[in-house]
């Protein structure tokens, strides 16, 4: 069994076609049916199934899809780690962040990291906080920003970069806009606007307001921030969020008001898999991550 017989079948497999697998293999129709013959005889299964012109997988040949898309995702993980120890200042590291740090702390660490290493080139992949966790976990990423840190998960290891505070957003013709702080229970007759359940920051508010003795009544939702602040801006409610969510700028027709009782925290920091090994390149990033965050301690 050889790799390219791997390829050629996981390409006809996934267009249902040998000629247009052909074409954009650029390798002729009739080699790519002379491999997957190969490989069907040295299995002793039948892979494929003629419909008219095209090609449906059989069950085994499901089955083996499955199997072959991951050894060719080993294989590329492989070939990705090799060149990163070969040569550690032209790796490409694979991060993932939520969207509540996409605007100012990741754009902030890679700057700062591209000055002193070029060459490096980054691959950023946008989640949700358990499917960051669970992509560092099977290796589709080297490593995620995350906030809160997971304290509960002995397969990955938490670094703790920072703690922030979460503030209320409110409508700027809400009747505690001009106060300097609040109570949360102030806000318990209000309606909300937070993200999906499922989402982190949904959970904390939700935990906190619990916390309190009410349960917030829901009125809109939103996936990304943009849109949870276009929502208090257009009076829908209100939401609380990370005070980093604005260190550019408060959006138009709302206030930002910190919550003084209780005091809600989350922690913020980077995760990487407890028992593997990263990547020369990967370990630099993330020895810059953790000493570029504790300078920023030293001088504030």
């Amino acid at each position: 069994m050889e790799l390219r017989q791997l390829k050629y079948f996981i390409e006809v497999a996934e267009r249902e076609h040998v000629s247009e697998a052909a074409e954009h293999l650029h390798v002729a129709q009739s080699a790519i049916s002379r491999q997957i013959a190969n490989l069907e005889d040295e299995l002793g299964v039948s892979l494929f199934e003629r419909e008219g012109r095209n090609v449906k997988l059989t069950s085994i040949g499901k089955i083996f899809l499955e199997h072959s898309l991951a050894i060719m995702k080993q294989v590329d993980l492989a070939k990705e780690q090799i060149d990163a120890y070969l040569d550690p200042d032209r790796g490409s590291i694979k991060i993932g962040f939520p969207t509540s740090l996409a605007s100012h702390l990741l754009p902030t660490i890679l700057s700062a990291f591209k000055e002193k290493h070029p060459n490096i080139a980054f691959q950023l992949r946008q989640g949700s906080y358990s499917f960051l966790i669970e992509a560092v976990k099977n290796k589709d990423i080297d490593l995620a920003f995350l906030g809160p840190v997971p304290t509960d998960d002995y397969s990955i290891k938490g670094e703790i970069l920072f703690t922030e505070r979460i503030l209320a957003l409110l409508p700027i013709t809400h009747i505690l806009a001009e106060r300097r702080s609040i109570r949360l229970r102030d806000l318990r007759n209000d309606d909300f606007v937070l993200f999906p359940k499922g989402y982190i920051l949904q959970k904390i508010a939700y935990e906190a307001c619990k916390q309190e003795g009410f349960l917030p009544t829901i009125s809109s939702e939103g996936e990304d921030l943009d849109a949870i602040k276009g929502l208090v801006s257009a009076g829908m409610g209100v939401t609380l969020l990370p005070e980093s969510t604005f260190y550019d700028t408060v959006p138009k027709f709302t206030v930002k008001v910190p919550i003084e009782n209780p005091i809600i925290n989350r922690t913020v920091g980077v995760i990487i898999p407890k028992n593997r090994e990263l990547p020369p390149s990967v370990q630099t990033f993330y020895q810059f991550v953790i000493e570029f965050f504790s300078m920023l301690q030293r001088y504030q």
